[in-house]
């Protein structure tokens, strides 16, 4: 899979384009991968994930951001896995906040990734202020030279599958809810540092895990086995 920081001038090749923040990359993210993959190969495109770095609600309301199910790390390996073949991280600040959406689309999706099919989901916003939406993106087909799908929501047992699902599930404890909706175990990485001893004092061993997440979605002492060491 091909990583690139930037958006380039003029692209190099045409893709099939989905754009989003995909924390967690759940069963609603994997249904979406999925369409992307099927609609690249039947065009001869490659598939591409345009997304954003930090989360725009982290950028603008650090203290009332969502907590990140996924580090950067984490969310790139499971694109890869999905069989995402170029990733393009957005870095955003002002000046990509200002981006108008007319520019948005014209410079970015167009000139800048080549996009020709274009899938997003049917609430997704853009450009400042959030004025861009599916129907200004819709519009721009003729013009622009690509063509634009929405995708609905995905339902698992009645409940809309979103990123926010899965946090309120692991916030209360609901380890196979929030699997369900990720449609794997919900895994942390991190490196292993000392802590406060505690260990010894139970008598049990124990490993602390430093997570580069500010808030995580879950926190405490968990019980667990442990598989794969000699």
């Amino acid at each position: 899979m091909r990583i690139s920081r930037t958006i380039p001038l003029v692209a190099d090749a045409p893709v099939a384009l989905t754009i989003g923040n995909f924390d967690g990359v759940h069963l609603g993210h994997q249904a979406m991968l999925s369409r992307l993959s099927t609609a690249a190969r039947e065009r001869g495109l490659a598939s591409c994930v345009m997304t954003f770095e930090p989360h725009p609600r982290e950028f603008f309301a650090p203290d009332q951001a969502p907590t990140r199910l996924t580090s950067l790390r984490e969310k790139l390996e499971l694109l890869e896995r999905a069989g995402v073949e170029r990733v393009h991280i957005c870095r955003f600040n002002f000046d990509f906040a200002k981006t108008a959406p007319e520019d948005f689309i014209e410079r970015l999706l167009q000139r800048g990734l080549g996009a020709r099919w274009i899938q997003v989901g049917d609430d997704f916003r853009f450009g400042a202020r959030r004025a861009g939406d599916f129907a200004m993106l819709k519009a721009a087909e003729a013009r622009c030279g690509f063509e634009v799908h929405a995708m609905t929501s995905v339902m698992v047992g009645g409940v809309r599958v979103s990123s926010t699902a899965v946090r309120e599930r692991l916030a209360a404890g609901d380890m196979e809810g929030a699997q369900t909706l990720l449609g794997r175990p919900y895994s942390i990485s991190g490196r292993i540092v000392h802590g406060n001893g505690f260990g010894r004092k139970l008598d049990c061993p124990t490993a602390n895990v430093l997570m580069k997440h500010n808030r995580p979605p879950v926190s405490g002492i968990f019980a667990v086995e442990v598989s794969g060491l000699e």
